[in-house]
C-alpha cells in the first residue's frame, strides 16, 4: 500500500508542477500585453542596445519599453528623422520618447533650435557625453576591454592616466570649439580642424609621453593663432569654462564630450591596438614555454587563437560604463519620467 500511495502521489506532484508552471507563463505573457508600451525612437542599429540597457532596468508590471527606428516606412535614421518623428505628435511622452546623442547640443544649452528642442523636452533623452561611443571609450573601462580581448589579465597601460592628461592637453582648444560654435560659426575653428589637431599618431607603449608631447606641440600652434586672431574672446572663454564646469565638462574629462567617433577611432584605438598586440604575444610565448612538444604548442596556440576576439568589436560591445557620472544622470531622467507619467 505504502508504495502504491508513493506512485500516485509522484504524478500528482508533476501535474501540479506542470499547471503551475503553465498559468505562471499565461500570467506573464498576459501581464506584457497589459502593460503599457513606451516607445523609444532611437537613431540607428548601433544605438539599440545601448538604450535596450538602460531602459529595461525601469521595466515592471506597469510598462515596458520598445526599443526601435524612427521610420516604420523607411530606412532613414539619425538624429533629424528622430526628432521630426516625435516633437509633433500627441503620443510624445504618454507611450513614445525620443533617445538620442547629445552631439554639441548639451554643452550648446539651447544656442541653436536643435539644442533648445532637446534640453527642454521632459521626452526626449540625450546621451549628454557627445555619443554612445564615449561611453564606449569609457577610461575605467578599458583594460577590461584588453583582457576580454587577448584573454591576459596583466595590467601594462595606464589608461586612465594617460586619457586625463591627453584630455587637459586638448581642453583649452576644446572650449574654443565650442565658443565658435554657439555663436552659429562652425567655419572659423570647425570640428574637422580640431580633429586634425588633436588626433594621435603612433604610440610608444615604452614611452607614450612622447605622444603626448607631440600632441601638446600641435595644440599650442592651434591656440598661439586662434589667441592672436581673435584676442577679444579669451576673457570670455574662461568665463564660459565655469558653466561648461557645471554640465560635467572639466580639463580632465574632455574626451567624454568630444565627437565620439574621433576618440575612438583616433585616440582610444590607437592605445588599444598596441596593447592588445602585446598581450597577445605574451600570452602565445607563454603557451610556447610551457607546452612540452610542438603538436600540443600548435593546439594549445589554435585553441587561444579562436577563443580571442576582435578588439576593436569588443569595444562597440564594452558595458562596463555604468560608473559613468553621465549615465546616472540618465537613469535620474527616466525614474522622473516614469514618476510623472
Amino acid at each position: 500500500m505504502d508504495g502504491h500511495d508513493n506512485g500516485g502521489r509522484k504524478p500528482a506532484r508533476l501535474l501540479d508542477s506542470l499547471t503551475s508552471s503553465y498559468f505562471t507563463a499565461a500570467n506573464q505573457l498576459y501581464s506584457k500585453k497589459a502593460r503599457r508600451r513606451i516607445i523609444a525612437y532611437v537613431e540607428s542599429y548601433d544605438d539599440i542596445a545601448f538604450w535596450r540597457t538602460l531602459l529595461e532596468e525601469f521595466e515592471d508590471d506597469r510598462h515596458y519599453f520598445q526599443v526601435m527606428l524612427p521610420s516604420a516606412t523607411s530606412l532613414a535614421k539619425g538624429k533629424k528623422m528622430v526628432l521630426m518623428n516625435t516633437l509633433n505628435t500627441e503620443e510624445l511622452g504618454k507611450s513614445l520618447i525620443a533617445c538620442v546623442d547629445s552631439d554639441y547640443d548639451f554643452l550648446l544649452q539651447g544656442a541653436t533650435p536643435t539644442s533648445r528642442k532637446i534640453n527642454r523636452s521632459e521626452y526626449i533623452f540625450q546621451t549628454y557625453t557627445y555619443a554612445i561611443e564615449n561611453y564606449h571609450c569609457f577610461a575605467e573601462s578599458l583594460h577590461e576591454v584588453c583582457v576580454q580581448a587577448t584573454l591576459n589579465d596583466r595590467f601594462i597601460f595606464d589608461f586612465e592616466a594617460y586619457l586625463k592628461r591627453y584630455s587637459e592637453i586638448v581642453y583649452p582648444l576644446f572650449l574654443w570649439n565650442i565658443w565658435f560654435y554657439r555663436r552659429h560659426d562652425t567655419h572659423t575653428f570647425p570640428m574637422y580642424d580640431f580633429h586634425i589637431c588633436t588626433g594621435l599618431k603612433d604610440i610608444s607603449l615604452r614611452h607614450p609621453e612622447q605622444s603626448l608631447k607631440a600632441l601638446q606641440r600641435s595644440v599650442n600652434r592651434k591656440l598661439d593663432d586662434l589667441k592672436k586672431r581673435f584676442p577679444q574672446y579669451i576673457g570670455q572663454i574662461e568665463k564660459m569654462s565655469v558653466e561648461m564646469e557645471k554640465l560635467g565638462l572639466k580639463p580632465a574629462t574632455t574626451y567624454l564630450y568630444m565627437q565620439g567617433h574621433h576618440v575612438m577611432d583616433n585616440v582610444v584605438m590607437k592605445i588599444l591596438t598596441p596593447v592588445c598586440t602585446v598581450l597577445r604575444r605574451e600570452r602565445e610565448q607563454e603557451i610556447k614555454r610551457l607546452a612540452e612538444h610542438n603538436k600540443q604548442f600548435r593546439n594549445e596556440l589554435t585553441c587561444y587563437q579562436n577563443s580571442q576576439i576582435s578588439v576593436e568589436i569588443m569595444l562597440k560591445k564594452n558595458v562596463a560604463y555604468k560608473k559613468l557620472y553621465h549615465y546616472e544622470w540618465l537613469r535620474r531622467d527616466i525614474k522622473r519620467y516614469l514618476l510623472k507619467e
